[in-house]
């Protein structure tokens, strides 16, 4: 089987997929994905689906909650079943399945050694699979001290650090006319994420876009300022005025 969380959390078996709906098993079934082969003590469960006000039959609640994704997971060609009990909590057994998030962490962390060593075709490839592997938001309800939501923030970091390695790459290949459109998106979706609004400048420059690589320039600015009080970083600067005097006379 096939876990995906890159997404609403659903379950894949061959031709089928699975989805839970109904959002206290999402949670329990998402927190044992998120720590796979690792006891997951059933009070953090509990926290996890309850916050710090449990209902008084809790534990049994979550019985029956565990007891249901046994049925949901069971398979007839297998031995066993992956969410096991142990002493004081459960377990969820990756040994035989995959979850898309630990194939994205993969892909990624192979796409940046390649940038390291230079190998930017490889290094694109690498990185357009792992992006790729996203279907949507992740859930978007949790509390904000969940654990599923501290892991979702921190896979939500790594997809912005795979799109910036990614458009490195691509701007080292010279596709900088094909990197505008989307750097444009990126931009707009993430406006405090200043590495954006670099490699957009670079790339709108090296299309003969100077007077846009500008205009982007004073967006980053002026947002940065409205939302920060902060001028944008020293990189973006400094690509500002490497544009100002790169057609400017000699003296």
């Amino acid at each position: 089987m096939r876990y995906e969380i890159l997404g609403p959390l659903r379950v894949v078996d061959g031709d089928h997929v699975l989805a839970i709906g109904a959002p206290k098993r999402e949670l329990v079934l998402g927190l044992l994905l998120v720590r796979s082969n690792q006891v997951v003590p059933a009070d953090d469960l509990i926290t996890e689906v309850w916050g710090d006000d449990p209902p008084r039959r809790a534990r049994a609640a979550l019985h029956v909650s565990i007891s249901h994704l046994r049925k949901f997971l069971a398979r007839p060609d297998r031995a066993g079943n992956p969410i096991v009990t142990q002493a004081g909590g459960y377990l969820l057994d990756l040994s035989r399945d995959e979850l898309d998030a630990h194939e994205f962490v993969r892909l990624a962390e192979l796409g940046r050694n390649h940038i390291k060593q230079r190998r930017f075709e490889e290094a694109a490839a690498l990185m357009e699979s792992a992006l790729g592997l996203w279907r949507g938001p992740t859930r978007g309800d949790l509390p904000s001290g969940s654990a599923i939501s501290r892991y979702v923030t921190w896979l939500m970091e790594l997809r912005l650090g795979c799109s910036e390695m990614l458009a490195d790459a691509q701007l080292e290949l010279g596709f900088h006319r094909e990197l505008v459109p989307s750097l444009y998106s990126l931009t707009a979706e993430h406006p405090l994420r200043e590495v954006f609004y670099r490699q957009l400048m670079l790339a709108l420059y090296r299309s003969d876009r100077k007077a846009d690589a500008l205009m982007v320039y004073q967006t980053a600015r002026r947002t940065l300022n409205a939302e920060l009080g902060l001028e944008p970083c020293r990189s973006v600067q400094d690509l500002q005025q490497t544009i100002l005097m790169a057609d400017a006379p000699a003296r």
